[in-house]
């Protein structure tokens, strides 16, 4: 029997330092693009407050886009590289209380039931809005 091979793979939050370890879900639905051409696309709303579309064929980064606008912790993510561009002001390190984190550690989506309708392109999840503070600390 042959080993199965992954296609692709694609790190969502690199260094992660608010814990969102994107385990969420992944959505498979043909959705027709701008050029009117279908692709077969993978879907994920990760923890991390952002909504990955991929290519499903060959791993190509189509949008990532915030679930809300109060999404802090990265300002946007670059479609060439597929890397988050974060927002320093909501990072953690030693010299800085960071306040008001948007999504918390829960995520604005965590591994809560998810639905895609074919026949309107649409899909459906619930979400949390909670935000967090993140106060550094030594231990003796």
């Amino acid at each position: 029997m042959p080993t199965p091979q992954g296609k692709f793979g694609y790190q969502k939050t690199p260094h992660d330092e608010w814990d969102y370890a994107g385990v969420n879900v992944m959505i498979l639905s043909e959705q027709t693009d701008k050029a009117g051409k279908k692709r077969k696309l993978l879907t994920h709303p990760d923890r991390n407050g952002i909504v990955y579309t991929l290519d499903r064929e060959n791993g190509d980064l189509i949008s990532a886009n915030k679930l809300d606008d109060t999404v802090n912790w990265v300002k946007q993510v670059d479609l060439k590289t597929g890397l988050p561009v974060r927002d320093p002001e909501f990072g953690t390190r030693m010299d800085h209380k960071g306040k008001e984190i948007c999504p918390s550690a829960m995520g604005y989506h965590n591994q809560g039931h998810d639905s895609y309708d074919p026949t309107k392109e649409l899909f459906f999840m619930g979400i949390n809005h909670i935000c967090m503070d993140w106060e550094p600390f030594m231990l003796p």
